[in-house]
């Protein structure tokens, strides 16, 4: 039953981000008025195939690992387009609606997952408080003075030449724990200091001060939340909290998590590159079918709070500039803004080839991961 569950999730995860990122560019590309070939969820044999009366083939494949949108295109050596028809395509229109085409999918996604938190918030979901547990010796929390049962009231981000002057500004409040988890990431990944508003166990309120200069850096082999020293009280479900919105408040909110999620996503993409973040923590299908399932078990708020997670990754993910992805296309895009000319079919095709493998190297190593983490004896 597990594993029929798990089957499922992963299935309903792969299938509502890829064709939300795809129809994106479809919608973008009907708005350009290009004209759209097939819309495709998955790769392979078609297990379903529909033509609407536009034209658009839509199909359904039997590999649910991505999808594509195919779009009328004179650069496509198979396609033979008719006079009539050069206005639809792809490549006969402006940059900027070449570049908005190519930029709705990983648009689409990062709204996605807005509407996905909003629909959380405005359910309501119980929320961990943001009640502080005794921090470990030598961590910049205990020599602060931090204590257990201290309660997070409010946030405030610090400057990098803050000295230890008197905090005037007001503080953002701090809603549970999960909202100063993300505020953390953001603090620690983005190194900049921040002052927490502390309301201890006898109700009188403090402020701690964590300088840009103290802060432990990200690193592959050490957990800077153990040398910040900061981690939640366990705290009985009865004394949780709701986080319940209206629907313009629950989209605001929404919005500014998936900022703060996209911020904190992209530094640690980043630190792939930097040596900041090791490669062991690529995950592949078997870690995406491994936590959608847990999620789906755990119950419907913790799944869709998933697949909100997991699409503000795949934007991110394809906006990185490697040929084969979308990001790769807007390089192109950048480079014909600042030279006045595109780049030439035959080195796209080159470097086509070159992205194709460097994205199979990448799959392959998050595979490799996936295996060793699951069937490693």
């Amino acid at each position: 039953m597990q594993a029929l569950i798990t089957l499922a999730a992963f299935l309903v995860t792969l299938g509502v981000l890829v064709s939300f990122h795809e129809y994106g560019h479809f919608l973008a590309a009907r708005l350009c008025g290009v004209r759209v070939l097939r819309f495709a969820l998955g790769f392979g044999k078609p297990l379903f195939t529909y033509r609407a009366s536009n034209g658009t083939e839509w199909v359904l494949a039997s590999i649910p690992l991505g999808g594509y949108v195919k779009l009328l295109d004179g650069r496509d050596r198979e396609q033979i387009i008719p006079v009539e028809e050069r206005p639809q395509s792809f490549d006969v229109k402006p940059l900027w609606q070449r570049s908005m085409i190519v930029a709705a999918g990983p648009f689409a996604n990062f709204l996605l997952a807005v509407i996905l938190f909003s629909v959380i918030y405005v359910s309501g979901v119980p929320q961990l408080p943001a009640r502080l547990q005794t921090p470990p010796e030598q961590s910049i929390a205990a020599k602060l003075g931090v204590a257990a049962g201290d309660q997070v009231r409010g946030w405030q981000s610090l400057s990098s030449d803050y000295s230890g002057a008197p905090i005037l500004d007001e503080f953002d409040p701090v809603p549970s724990w999960n909202a100063l988890r993300w505020l953390l990431l953001n603090a620690l990944t983005g190194e900049q200091g921040f002052a927490l508003e502390i309301q201890d166990a006898a109700g009188a309120r403090h402020v701690k001060s964590f300088k840009q200069g103290d802060l432990p850096p990200i690193a592959p082999d050490s957990d800077p939340f153990q040398a910040l020293g900061l981690f939640p009280q366990v705290t009985p479900p009865s004394e949780w909290i709701e986080l319940k919105l209206g629907p313009i408040d629950a989209l605001g909110f929404a919005y500014q998590r998936v900022s703060l999620i996209t911020k904190v996503s992209f530094r640690l993409m980043l630190g792939l590159f930097t040596g900041k973040t090791t490669l062991k923590q690529l995950g592949g299908p078997l870690s995406i079918a491994d936590m959608a399932g847990k999620s789906a078990q755990v119950g419907w708020q913790p799944f869709v709070a998933f697949l909100a997670l997991m699409s503000i990754s795949i934007g991110l993910l394809n906006l990185v500039p490697l040929p084969m992805l979308d990001g790769g296309q807007l390089l192109y895009d950048a480079w014909e803004l600042v030279a006045g000319k595109r780049i030439s079919l035959s080195l796209q095709e080159k470097l086509q080839k070159v992205g194709f493998l460097l994205l199979i190297s990448l799959s392959l190593l998050a595979l490799f991961n996936d295996l060793q983490r699951y069937l490693s004896f």
